[in-house]
């Protein structure tokens, strides 16, 4: 049996939202589970009124809540959402507590998503049969509503016949998926969230729900709401040609490609490799293998750890040896001086100790190896000026990406790397990697001069612009003595000097 709720997010009036409460057809009364009212801190007093219905009709499946402060449309339905979601209910269907939804609609709208056909259900004013007038609806706000909702699909890529409307339903497993938390409080939540759904793959399907009497939205009110759902769709096509460096509306999970462009992190990699080929070369972090097909091609030889199953399937084919693995819990003693060069790019910020993965894969190194190490700067300034304004919000890639559990900045990386017991040599950073923010324009000749121009500037203000910090370190004499002294000690042989005579 399906677990429902249905929310209910008002604000003022509360005359209309228990107009709401008594249309919801009996059938779909029994199959909720919950029916959640937010009262969003009403000067009438909304709460009180839900809670005289409860007792009336002696509904105990009808929960109340007041926010403490006004938060908003967008912001109450954001508790609402999450008090749902920590009940783990199957559906969600929102209604309006201002009385424009068609409650008599419910069992509708729920059908899509319980038969599997959608994730999402919109109930839609603009579909067959829909009459303005005798809706209530002032005719500019209908015509203006169809002009608008034609702009936004051919922005977003949708058929939708109603962009705006906020009588919807969801399937909660992929309502859980989404940044709530991130979107605005205003009305332009309603737009962000259709067009997360779509952004993430989800089927959206709408279904015919005309809209009942009530009051309108002020003609002010509906130009300003209107520009923002604009904005929004723009920024969802800017996102997706690659213009725009939002985390919102992008890819989901995107995957990890090589990125062969001045200054980007892959391409001085190479540049720094410490010797011509071959070199036997140990890249942690291999991930679908773009960096070793680079290393096979100039004639390395390539060891690869990856702890992603089908990662490490796809970098195989570069490998000459493949480990898969978590290389933090990996047993890397049997390749004890082993390797030329050891790559670290983009890893350490992953781990959870990364100076004890650090300090063996220093071990896995041939006597004056090379280690090169690449991390974020977190001290970069768009992270300072996040944090001058309050905000420290995790994304779906970059300096901030969601999977980052350590931060850097450049004293602390140095103090990283050598308290691994390696010398650092040089360190160099990487600008902010526009060519792959704006994709979509990096081939323009004034793209290119103004990546250049920041080339430069990364160099001269390190720890203000640089967007990573790629280090060069090498494994001294002394270390390797002291590993070899340990190694020695345990097997029961005599510790050698450098010379490999045994030390009196």
């Amino acid at each position: 049996m399906s677990r429902i709720a249905i929310l209910v997010a008002g604000f003022e009036r509360a005359d209309r939202l228990l107009e709401s409460l008594r249309r919801i057809p009996p059938e779909i009364v029994e199959r909720a589970e919950a029916i959640v009212v937010f009262d969003d801190c009403s000067a009438d007093r909304i709460a009180d009124a839900a809670l005289s219905y409860r007792q009336e009709r002696g509904l105990a499946k009808l929960e109340i809540f007041r926010n403490r402060r006004k938060r908003g449309y967008g912001g109450t339905q954001k508790r609402g959402y999450q008090y749902i979601l920590r009940r783990d209910f199957d559906y969600v269907a929102q209604l309006d507590g201002g009385g424009w939804c068609a409650p008599e609609k419910l069992g509708e709208m729920l059908a899509p998503l319980e038969a599997g056909e959608a994730e999402m259900v919109l109930g839609s004013r603009m579909m067959s049969g829909s009459r303005p007038a005798a809706e209530g609806r002032p005719v500019y706000a209908w015509t203006a509503n169809r002009l608008l909702t034609s702009m936004e699909n051919r922005l977003a890529g949708l058929r939708l016949t109603d962009f705006h409307s906020g009588y919807r339903a969801y399937r909660t497993s992929a309502l859980a998926k989404l940044p709530l938390a991130e979107n605005s409080d205003s009305r332009r939540f309603d737009t962000q969230v259709l067009l997360e759904f779509h952004a993430r793959g989800f089927r959206i399907k709408e279904a015919p729900a005309p809209a009942c009497c009530g009051e309108g939205v002020s003609l002010g009110k509906e130009i300003s709401n209107s520009a923002r759902g604009l904005w929004e769709c723009a920024n969802y096509r800017l996102t997706r040609w690659g213009l725009w460096p939002g985390a919102r509306y992008a890819a989901v999970d995107p995957e990890y490609e090589f990125h062969d462009f001045a200054g980007s992190s892959h391409r001085t990699i190479l540049d720094l490799l410490p010797a011509p080929p071959p070199l036997h070369i140990l890249d942690v972090g291999t991930a679908g293998g773009y960096l070793d097909r680079e290393l096979r091609a100039r004639g390395h030889r390539v060891t690869g750890i990856e702890c992603q199953p089908e990662r490490a399937d796809r970098a195989r084919r570069y490998c000459d040896e493949m480990i898969a693995g978590d290389v933090e819990t990996l047993d890397l003693g049997p390749y004890a001086g082993s390797f030329d060069c050891a790559l670290l790019g983009d890893v350490l910020e992953h781990l959870r100790e990364p100076e004890a993965v650090l300090e063996r894969v220093a071990a896995t190194l041939k006597p004056g190896g090379k280690a090169i190490v690449c991390v974020p700067n977190v001290a970069n300034l768009y992270v300072r000026l996040n944090l001058l304004f309050g905000r420290f919000r995790y994304e779906t890639r970059g300096i901030l990406d969601a999977t980052h559990l350590r931060f850097f900045t450049l004293r602390t990386f140095r103090e990283l790397v050598e308290s691994s017991g390696l010398e650092i040599l040089s360190v160099q950073a990487t600008p902010i990697p526009l060519p792959w923010l704006f994709a979509g324009v990096s081939g323009r000749w004034w793209f290119q001069m103004l990546h250049r121009a920041l080339c430069r500037l990364t160099r001269m203000f390190l720890s203000l612009l640089a967007y990573q910090f790629v280090a060069v370190a090498e494994k001294p004499a002394w270390l390797d003595a002291a590993e070899r002294s340990k190694a020695g000690e345990q097997s029961g042989e005599p510790p050698r000097a450098a010379d490999g005579r045994p030390s009196r």
